[in-house]
């Protein structure tokens, strides 16, 4: 009976040592908003950027400014560009987008889908995120046609690359 009870407090000792090991080798969570943004996380109880080590996560940014779509998404990926600022990461960093848009059906979506691509294109020149765009009734904010949200990796922008045949060649 004496060596199984040995065995379980070796167990139990090494589990423990683990986990204070886990807990201070786990990088900082930082919670974060661009000014102006503070409101998200005061009234309605999310942050708009978190960082946690080099990875940053940005909550979906409604496409609200602007006078048609084409300028509210412009708008949006500035402020993209802004929230990533906040925590010292840049576009380049970013390394997957989700964006949700307002659409009743296909055809609609494809259509609300045209300036986003335009826009998309000014932002994300050379290498592109992994994307998701997901077809929705309705966002929190009324008005947006879309909202986005996004992962970066800080630094990973520095040297991107490729290795996605470049259009009308033939892989080897």
């Amino acid at each position: 009976m004496v060596a199984p009870m040995k065995a379980l407090a070796v167990c139990l000792l090494a589990l423990s040592s683990h986990s204070l090991l886990a807990a201070e080798t786990a990088p900082s969570r930082e919670h974060h908003a661009p000014p102006g943004w503070e409101g998200s996380y005061h009234q309605i109880h999310y942050s708009p950027v978190v960082r946690i080590g080099d990875q940053v996560i940005v909550s979906g940014i409604p496409a609200i400014e602007g006078a048609n779509d084409e300028e509210k998404v412009r708008w949006l990926f500035r402020e993209l560009e802004r929230h990533l600022e906040t925590v010292g990461a840049s576009l380049e960093d970013v390394v997957e987008i989700t964006s949700y848009h307002v659409a009743s059906d296909h055809e609609s979506f494809r259509r609300r889908m045209e300036p986003v691509l335009k826009v998309h294109h000014e932002f994300f020149k050379d290498h592109y995120p992994a994307w998701t765009a997901v077809g929705t009734t309705a966002l929190f904010s009324k008005d947006a046609p879309m909202e986005l949200s996004a992962r970066a990796i800080i630094g990973s922008g520095r040297s991107p690359r490729s290795t996605i045949p470049a259009e009308g060649t033939t892989p080897p």
